[in-house]
């Protein structure tokens, strides 16, 4: 499968929901995550990215408008030794704490499925950054209801061999709809450029500028475990 242009696939749909992107910087030094929040209810575009301490939190930007919290505001990423965990919802938790319990990644999330968002049942996408000493790789997954059936949850987990400038993209919804159709298929292969604040600012014009809430960007040295991070919200 050949490298899509990440830019003009989100260009081109007006509502992918969430979305995660894990990959290699072009140098093959740095690992490389973004993570995206769109929204189209007031309580959903009500938010801001705050980081916390290694990571990442959701929070109401005008708390007195927040009517519903329950699927609104969580940890998108924790940091768990040289583990770094992307989540578009409180399976962050459930992930870190399975690790830490002796669980790989797919075995954490077995005890979870999609979003209990009745008609949508948004799918449940995460992501983990390895570095290790045998060297870097990633893994995703996504939880979802087939085809729009509650009765069945579909879990499907992918693990990578990073290659310099390339990554993966997966996000929540194909395209906008009512109800929100799921994503479907792999994750797409996807360019990743060597800049961070070039990758930032070109994701969040990408974005479209009605629906787009807020962006996450982290760069990690493999060598070390140092990082670069950019967050922008579109409330400030």
């Amino acid at each position: 499968m050949q490298l899509s242009d990440l830019y003009e696939e989100l260009r081109s749909n007006a509502y992918p929901g969430r979305g995660i992107v894990i990959g290699l910087s072009p140098d093959g030094t740095k690992a490389v995550t973004a993570y995206f929040i769109m929204g189209r209810s007031e309580n959903s575009r009500n938010r801001i990215f705050v980081e916390d301490k290694d990571g990442l939190r959701t929070q109401a930007f005008d708390p007195s408008r927040m009517k519903d919290p329950s699927l609104i505001i969580y940890s998108p990423v924790r940091v768990l030794g040289s583990d770094t965990i992307v989540t578009n919802g409180d399976q962050t938790d459930t992930i870190y704490e399975g690790i830490k319990a002796g669980l790989t990644f797919e075995e954490s999330l077995r005890s979870r499925e999609f979003e209990p968002d009745s008609p949508n049942y948004t799918p449940r996408i995460s992501g983990i950054l390895h570095l290790q000493e045998e060297g870097y790789a990633y893994e995703m997954s996504i939880l979802k209801s087939r085809r729009g059936n509650p009765q069945a949850c579909d879990r499907y987990t992918f693990r990578y061999s990073p290659l310099p400038s390339e990554g993966h993209f997966i996000h929540t919804y194909q395209q906008d709809g009512n109800p929100l159709p799921s994503f479907e298929g792999e994750p797409t292969p996807v360019s990743v450029p060597d800049g961070i604040d070039e990758f930032a600012e070109k994701l969040w014009d990408s974005l479209n500028p009605d629906n787009k809430v807020s962006l996450f960007v982290r760069y990690i040295s493999i060598a070390n475990g140092s990082f670069e991070t950019r967050i922008l919200n579109k409330n400030r």
